[in-house]
Parts: structure tokens; sequence; C-alpha cells
């Protein structure tokens, strides 16, 4: 049988009630279980009570055996709309409830089962009335008499006898001695009407399955199975039920043809992870697709939107797609206008331009005071901008090829750049439909470029060549995006030159447009030049360029990599481990409403027709190639920080260096912050596994660990089960990299790519989201050729974002790269449960010190001359492995979930 530490003389005690002073600890080892508590003695306030031996008490006495009381207070928060908002006679109802004090049930649930009957003793209810309350909080109060023999308490059942849901915070007793113990709950409590099954609430302390106390075990299982449900039907709003199914929901093929979208996962052809299910009915002209609808089911427990006082961004990001957007689209009525020069841009910052008065904008002032403001005399609204980051330093950085560079490393996409091993490059696509595969980019261009300071033969042993290859991966659905009105694409390869000074130089572009029926397949090479002509080519490929690395990291590297493939581990934790287990206590703060975000993606963002169809260059076709990338190139085993940076060729390893590893190029500011901060996971979660863990028989037997891993694999990610590089969940060593694999995509390669997004994006011609025109040169006899010669920076203007997709995205940026203020920071504050035991607190504690202490290290290496690619002139700092921020757009702060 299973011994963790958590049970050893050295573990932190836990606050139970017992029998006699009420409160004490569950101190059972794992060979003997139950409670043997009759003399008790008093620790302190908020302590414990430790028990001495003797022999174990059966709950079945006389209703006069009683030898003490609890008073209990539940305390539930206040909704947007006040606490039972809703009106009619079910408030009424709810009313007459509160004030007959027949409204919230409470039972106590023993932690052992009856000594001498060997089931489960009786609970001991109450009803809480309702008592004070302030401004957010109302308490329910009620005394619970407690019987001898009735042990410790394990749980707590709670029944809402309301009409409406309730979100309870919390449950606090106090004994008659003045000990008192919180059970902390933070969960929305369903009305009785709704659904029949009392609430289970466990105590703080953690167990491993096998050391479950007996009068816990049923309830346990139970808890998972309600949670599992039974996969049928649609889902109800006030359900916690927790179930896999594919994408579906993308496409509305019941409202225009163009709208149908192909379903991602279950297939072959389009391999993805799972979503939640919803259970909603299918569409009448595809029966494999879902019906969409206004609002979209979470498990309730993954959005809490509507409590009092508390601060989201998704209500913010849901303010921006309702009433913003809508207004963008009727204030700039051409779809494909685009921006007549470059300072109608900078108006956006400097005067903004005016909303069209329509009801549900006028809320926005105080919703989102950074884009929606009123002009002198009260009665107008305009949308203005704040000045990204990176144009407030330096406005034409963005023409700078050193910045286009530096961005590689240290921007918002650092998980794109490679190391080029050799030359010349080859596609791996088939040759029969893509043509010869290898690049037109050859040794002479690049030795020219290089300035016959080495070979390219010498610079690949060097490693000082690298490159952006979004060449494979677009080049498929060159056509199909070509077919689309305001758009095109190329696949494209962008090759960099590392300089001695440690900083990136691009060489050369390729852009390519494979073989159709009518036409033969173009390539060319742009390079930078000296000559007008070729000076403003280069501009265009680096235009055409930053189009493909903004889908790119859009659809792959922050969609796909974070946010889609994290809800899966969601999904099985829920379903497997039980709210009690060690392991989900410690992944549970890496999942706050990231399947509520997730479903407003789908809603708004990702399906068809959204933002990002509208707004970046695959247009219709973006998540199919995210299901393509997904297919060929995702990896669990490579979703950890180490093996990324291998995979790309950016670090090798070196047992003598830190961490681990030496990399390719020293002053790479995201893999150097970043592997700080993985480290410093990895040392948390090493702390708290070997504390449950003492070796791999403890692993092996937890069977609640085994199946959400098998969740994971078999069904997450159910496309790629078979795959033979999943690890094993067999050690603590695999189930600490696990872990800290998963906590690392959740919080700090999520904010990498996440909260500088208006810094960088916010001013479009740094990164556009779509090109809307082809390379001039791609065909000499076209007119567009001829007015690129005459006026060559209208060909830019036009290549670049419409107004009303640059204005949308940027709004949508702006909300996507702000902090909320309610925003629960990496190592910022512990859970309960951790602060209850010593030794987790302590490992906590250590860890949030190495993160404070990270802080610094990262501030300093910004004011380090010799990291060119953090420090010069007109250079924005690097910032995004910074732990901890302030609230809004500050380009800095790790999150420990996927909140935004």
């Amino acid at each position: 049988m299973l011994k963790p530490h958590v049970l050893t003389p050295n573990s932190a005690p836990f606050l139970f009630f017992s029998h006699g002073s009420l409160l004490s600890s569950h101190r059972s080892s794992s060979l003997r279980l139950r409670p043997t508590a009759v003399q008790l003695q008093k620790i302190g306030k908020r302590g414990c009570i430790r028990c001495a031996s003797g022999e174990v008490q059966s709950s079945s006495v006389d209703s006069g055996a009683a030898i003490s009381t609890l008073k209990a207070v539940a305390t539930v928060k206040m909704t947007v709309g006040g606490l039972l908002s809703n009106l009619g006679l079910s408030r009424a109802l709810d009313v007459t409830a509160d004030l007959l004090g027949k409204s919230l049930l409470l039972e106590l649930v023993s932690a052992e089962v009856d000594p001498k009957t060997g089931l489960e003793k009786e609970t001991i209810q109450a009803y809480a009335h309702k008592g004070s309350q302030d401004t957010d909080d109302i308490n329910y109060e009620c005394d619970f008499t407690i019987p001898k023999g009735f042990g410790e308490i394990g749980a707590v059942l709670v029944t809402n006898e309301h009409h409406q849901e309730m979100f309870l915070k919390d449950v606090t007793f106090n004994s008659d001695d003045s000990t008192t113990l919180t059970i902390s709950c933070n969960s929305w409590v369903h009305a009785k009407s709704d659904n029949l099954e009392k609430r289970i609430f466990f105590t703080n302390k953690s167990y491993l399955p096998a050391q479950t106390p007996s009068g816990l075990r049923r309830l346990r299982s139970k808890e998972l199975e309600n949670k599992r449900g039974d996969g049928r039907g649609e889902r109800k709003d006030f359900e916690r039920i927790y179930d896999y199914d594919v994408y579906n929901d993308l496409g509305d093929p019941d409202d225009d043809d163009d709208k149908a979208r192909p379903v991602l996962g279950g297939s072959k052809k389009h391999p993805y992870p799972r979503r939640c299910r919803t259970g909603r009915p299918r569409t009448k002209k595809d029966p494999l697709s879902e019906t969409r609808s206004s609002s979209i089911y979470v498990p309730r427990d993954e959005t809490f939107s509507e409590v009092k006082s508390v601060q989201f961004s998704a209500k913010t990001l849901r303010s921006v797609l309702h009433a913003v957007v809508p207004s963008i689209q009727t204030a700039l009525i051409d779809y494909n206008l685009g921006f007549p020069y470059f300072t109608a841009i900078d108006k956006l910052y400097d005067e903004g331009f005016t909303l069209p008065k329509q009801e549900g904008v006028g809320f926005l002032r105080s919703m989102i005071p950074r884009l929606v403001k009123v002009i002198t005399d009260g009665t107008d609204e305009v949308l203005k901008f704040e000045t990204p980051a990176l144009i407030e330093r330096d406005k034409f950085s963005w023409l700078r090829d050193e910045e286009f560079s530096r961005q590689t490393l240290a921007g918002i996409n650092p998980y794109a750049i490679q190391l080029v091993t050799e030359f010349p490059l080859k596609s791996k696509l088939d040759p029969q439909v893509y043509g010869p595969p290898e690049s037109a980019i050859t040794v002479e261009m690049i030795e020219e470029e290089i300035g016959g300071l080495m070979t390219v033969e010498e610079a690949l042993k060097q490693k000082r060549l690298f490159m952006l290859d979004y060449n494979d991966l677009f080049l498929p659905f060159v056509h199909k995006v070509r077919e689309i009105e305001g758009t095109t694409l190329y696949g494209s390869r962008t090759i960099f030159f590392l300089t001695n000074r440690g900083t990136l130089r691009p060489l050369a572009i390729e852009l390519t447009r494979p073989a159709s029926p009518t036409k033969p397949k173009w390539k060319q090479v742009f390079a930078p030049c000296w000559d007008a002509t070729g000076a403003w080519l280069w501009k265009l490929a680096k235009a055409q360029v930053g189009a493909h690395d903004s889908g790119y990291h859009e659809l792959i590297t922050h969609w796909l990599r974070t946010h889609c493939c994290v809800e899966p581990y969601i999904i099985a934790a829920n379903r497997q481990l039980s709210a009690m287990h060690p392991i989900y206590r410690l992944l549970h703060p890496h999942f706050r409403y990231t399947m509520e975000i997730n479903s407003l993606a789908r809603q708004y963002l990702i399906s068809a027709a959204g933002i990002i169809e509208s707004s970046f260059s695959p247009r219709k076709y973006s998540m199919e190639i995210s299901s393509v990338f997904y297919d060929q190139f995702w990896r669990f085993d490579m979703e950890a920080l180490p093996a990324d940076l291998i995979r790309r060729g950016m670090a090798v390893e070196d047992p003598t260096a830190e961490h681990g590893l030496r990399l390719t190029i020293e002053d790479y500011p995201f893999a150097n912050d970043g592997l700080l901060i993985w480290s410093a996971i990895k040392q948390w979660v090493q702390d708290y596994v070997s504390h449950y863990y003492r070796d791999s028989s403890h692993v092996l037997e937890d069977y609640e660990l085994q199946e959400f891993w098998n969740d994971v694999r078999t069904k997450g990610h159910g496309d790629k089960k078979d795959e033979p590089w999943w690890p094993k969940m067999d050690s603590p060593e695999n189930l600490i990299h696990i872990l800290t694999t998963m906590m690392w995509v959740a919080s700090a390669h999520h904010a990498a790519v996440n909260f500088g997004q208006f810094h960088y994006g916010g001013y479009f011609p740094n990164r556009p989201s779509i090109a809307r025109t082809e390379m001039p040169v791609e065909d000499l006899q076209r007119e567009e050729f001829i007015k690129f010669l005459e006026k060559p920076e209208d060909a830019l203007l036009r290549c670049f974002p419409s107004q009303i997709q640059a204005t949308v995205v940027m709004a949508v940026l702006d909300v996507l790269s702000s902090h909320s203020p309610d925003e629960e920071y990496l190592g910022g504050e512990p859970e309960l449960p951790w602060v209850h035991d010593p030794i987790i607190k302590a490992a906590f504690e250590r860890f949030n010190g190495r993160l404070k202490e990270i802080e610094g290290i990262i501030d300093g290496r910004n004011r380090d001359p010799k990291l060119k690619n953090r420090f010069g002139a007109g250079i924005l700092s690097y910032e995004s492995m910074k732990p901890f921020s302030k609230p809004g757009v500050t380009g800095m702060g790790i999150p420990n979930s996927i909140s935004i």
C-alpha cells in the first residue's frame, strides 16, 4: 500500500473536525486510516487539534450524547445582478425560503465509516439561514450539534434550495473552543430544482487514492462520476460535466454554404485535439457538424464571469467582439478600403475615429477606457488607440532590417526561428505536385550577402545560418487562398546570418507560388538592395513574410500549442483526478478560465467568417493549416522548452552549461529568460511531487493518475494515441517532467506569445496580419507592376490590411495583451491546501522567492549593453518572462493559466 510523504510524521497537520474539541488533524498512516482519537489536545487558534490515541467511538449514540457544537458560516458571493436576481414567482419563493431559514442545507460527512457496522456514518444536517451581508458577500449561518463518535469531518454536502444557482466561496467552521477551519469551495452550486444531486466539498487535506479515508471513498468516486456524465444529451448551463468532442462547430453551413468547414479531429485527414462536448443538435446540411448558438456550454466552474467585484479579461474581450467590432464595420463601410497614406495610420493613435451612435456602445467607456474615449462635447465616442510601445520608442523601427531580425528572437513569436543544418534547402512536399524540391536560394546568393566573410559550408559548420520556414506548411494552400478576393499567399523562406555581435541579419527571402493548370511555378528570391526598385521589393517581401509569421503565430504558436492543446488536460484532470488529489490541486490553478476563453474563441475568433478568417492571410483555411501542423509536428515531448529549443537547433545538450543546455545564439532573450522560468517551475514541481511519491511504485499504483494520463493520450489527443513518443507515467521523474511541461505551456509559453501582442502588432505595418496583394514582379505585364514603379509606397499600403481588418485586429490585440486586475500570477499566491502543509508551503515560498529573483536577473539583462537583442537605442526591453505585472497592457507578467 502506498505510503506517501504527506502521511509521515514530518508532514503538515491539516485541519479536520473531531468529536472532542471538534477541530483535529487527520494524521492517520497509510496502514491505519481510522481516527483513534478520544482525548484531544488543542494546538491553537486556526491550528489543529492533535488527538491522543484511544478507542474509536461509534456514531450510533443517542441524542443526549452530544458533546460540542460547531458554528458554520457559508459565504456566498454576490453576482453581477445581485444574489438571486431573477424576477417572478421563483424570486418570491427564494426570498421566502431565506426568511424561513430553509435555503441552504449543509451536511457534515465523517471521514471514517462506523467501525462496528462498516457503513458510512449518518451525516449531520443543518439549514443555514441568511445572516450578515456586505458589498460582495452574503453569509449563511447555522449551528451543528456533534455527537460522540462522529469522528473527523472529511467533507461537507451542500444543497441549494433556492431556484437559482449561487457561487459558494467557502464554508468556515468555528468550535466552542475558538478553533477555526475553512473549507475553500469557489464553485457554483446548482439549484436543487435543476439537479437533485448534492454538491460535495472535501476538506483541504490532499489524499492519493489509496489513502482516502474510508468514509470518503464512495464520495470520491461519486464526484468523479458526476463530472464525467454519460456522454448523452445537450449540456445545460448549470452542469459541471467534462467530456470530449471534435471541433465540429467552427462552420455554419445552415447559414451560408460558404461557411461550411471540415470537422477537425477524429480523422486521419484532419487530426486535432479534442474540445469539451456540448451536445448541441447537428446542422441540417451537414450531419457531422454541430449547430452554433449564441453561447457555448462550458462546465459551470470554468466560467465565473457573473460574480460581482471580480474582473475578467474575457468579459472585456466579449465586449469588444459584441460592440466595438460591429461599430468599426459600420463606421468603415468599405471592407476592402485601405489606408491612403501612412499619416492616416498615425491618426488612429492621435485622433481616432468616431464610432456610430448605437445602443450598446455607451457602456464601453468604462469597460474599455483604453480604446473607447469621449470627445470634448461628451456626446460622441471615438475609437482611439494607445501608441504601441515599439512605435513610442522608435517610430521607424518597423522599417529596419535589424529590428525585423531581432523580433524573431525577442518578439511575440520566438518559437519559429530555427537553425539551418543543410544546404541547398529542400522541400519535403511531393515533387510530382509541387515541382523540384530545391530552393531558389543559392550558395552564391548567400555568400554574396555575407560579403565574403565565410563560405556557406563554413557558416553551416559554425551554426551561423538561421531560417523562418513557412514554405511546406503554406504552399499546399496557396491557390486555395488566392481564390478568395482581397488576399494572397506564398510559401516562404527567410534566411538570417548570425553576426559577430550576436545579432541576426536578414540575407534573403524566397517567395513561391506552385504551378497551377494555367500558370507555371513561380519563385523568386529577394534580398536587401542598394537600388530603389530592389529596396522597395525587399520591403514588400518583408510584408509578405510578416503576414506569414502573424498567421503562424496566431494559429499555431498561440492558439494550437497553448489554448487548444491544453483543453484536453483540463477535461482529463476533472474526469479522472479527484478534487482531493494532490496532482489535481497542483494543476488546477493552471486551468483557470481556459475553457471559457476557448469557447469564446470558437464563437468569434476561429470560427467561419470570424476575426482570424476575416483578417489573417490563410483566411477560411486557417484552421485546416493548424490541423496540418498538429498532424506533422505537434508532439507532447517536444512542448517542453528544452526539447523545443533542441529540435529547432537553437540549443544543444551540455551538462556543463546552466540548465544543461548551451544556446546556439547566446543572446536569445526568450530562451535565456524562459529557461530560468522553466527551471523554477521544474524545481517547484519536483519538491511537490517528491512529497507525495517516494518511488515508481507509488506512481504506478495511483489509478487516478494513470487514468488521467490515459485520458490525455487516448481521448484528449486521441488522434495521436499510438505515437511512440508519449512519455510513460511510470516514475516520479517522468511525472515531474509531464507536469512541468503542462504548467510551462499554460503559463510561460502562453505569456511569451500573448502579452506583447499590442506592443508589436498594435502598429500593423510592423506585423501585418494579412497580405492582400501579390508581389508586383510576379507578372511584369500586369498593371500592378506599372503602378508599383510609379508610386511604390501605394503598393505597400495596398498590400497591408484594409482599414477594417487593421482596426479590428488592433482592438482585439489590445484586449488580448491586457492583464485583468484579478490576474493570478505564476508563483504569486499559494492555494489553501498548500498553506496548511509546512513542507509544501516552504517549497512554494522558495518558488515565489526564485521568481522574484528572476525578475531582478531579467532587469539586469535588459540593462546590459553587450546584449544587443534586448538593449539599444529605441529597442524594447525583453520583459515577457518577468513573472509579475500590474493590470493593463504591460508586456510582462506570467499568469498561472491561459485566461485570455
